[in-house]
């Protein structure tokens, strides 16, 4: 009998728990659909936590165990820096931040690579997640099966230097973003101008 009462207590517990956490997502719900789902609003605790699940689920376990085959010496560092201004600053920013104009606009935001729990990743899920992306979110899978990976595994150990980046390393990046065709442009005017004052200047006696 003790047990019996013990059973429906139980019950009537999980009951209760299950019947908050419905009234509670039917009322997120409602809120959300009246609001809209927009990429600009900051991401609710449990959104986040969505995010990050998704981003765990996506990684195989035998990807866990993979170690980089590279030694991260200089070049291979060079090479990786270069390949990240170019491929993966727009949104996760030369110094890994996430904090560019795309970047603040998406959703799920792209996290600070600097920090955990990016740096907390092993070596293979960074390079899992690298070659063949996130689903549900915006990051992308880079390189067909069969490319070379020195790439990726290149940007795996860019990764783990982001936390110690130099001011002149992000400058030298910031050189070898993508330039957008208003950009291009004004560079182009401003070096025309400045070979006319350059020509200009040599005519005077």
């Amino acid at each position: 009998m003790n047990a019996r009462r013990v059973l429906v207590r139980v019950l009537a517990v999980v009951g209760a728990l299950a019947l908050l956490l419905l009234s509670v997502g039917a009322i997120a719900t409602g809120v959300a659909i009246r609001r809209g789902f927009s990429a600009r609003d900051q991401p609710s605790a449990p959104e986040s936590w969505a995010a990050r699940a998704v981003r765990e689920a996506s990684i195989p376990s035998r990807a866990r165990a993979l170690r980089t085959p590279l030694n991260p010496g200089p070049e291979v560092l060079a090479a990786a820096r270069a390949h990240w201004a170019d491929h993966c600053a727009a949104c996760h920013a030369n110094d890994g931040s996430g904090q560019t104009t795309m970047g603040r606009n998406m959703f799920p935001r792209p996290p600070d690579m600097r920090r955990g729990p990016s740096q907390d990743l092993t070596d293979g899920e960074l390079y899992w997640i690298i070659k063949n992306g996130i689903r549900l979110t915006g990051m992308p899978a880079w390189g067909d099966p069969g490319d070379d990976d020195r790439d990726s595994w290149g940007l795996v150990a860019f990764i783990r230097h982001l936390p110690s980046l130099t001011e002149q390393e992000a400058e030298e990046m910031e050189r070898l973003n993508p330039k957008s065709a208003h950009e291009l442009e004004e560079q182009r005017l401003e070096e025309e101008f400045l070979r006319e004052k350059g020509g200009g200047s040599g005519d005077k006696p």
